[in-house]
């Protein structure tokens, strides 16, 4: 029986296929009136985007609108693996860290 792999040991192609079946997972278990568990493989299937994306194409001072939460940016202050630590604008000014799949690229 094989082991879990984390998901910085897996291929673009793996990762492709996990966010596939955990996309598919979510949407079933939201016919099924399951909110929790929607929001656990949702927020999985995030966090294995964040695997594919480039931290290169974020840079620290820059901002980004987030993604799924229209009208709120959030400004990098530095990168640590695939999360982005900073603030949201408008916000508490409190830091905070999102995977960098949650951001859009479309600086403003």
């Amino acid at each position: 029986m094989e082991s879990e792999k984390r998901y910085s040991q897996l291929s673009k192609v793996e990762l492709e296929q996990e966010i596939a079946q955990l996309r598919e997972k979510a949407r079933k278990a939201e016919q099924m009136g399951m909110v929790n568990e929607y929001a656990v493989l949702e927020r999985k299937a995030v966090m294995a985007e964040a695997y594919i994306r480039d931290p290169k194409d974020f840079k620290k001072g820059e901002i980004y609108e987030i993604h799924g939460d229209p009208g709120q940016y959030f400004k990098i202050d530095y990168l640590n693996g695939v999360f982005a630590w900073g603030y949201r604008l408008n916000g508490d000014g409190s830091q905070e860290a999102l995977p960098i799949s949650l951001l859009l690229n479309n600086k403003k």
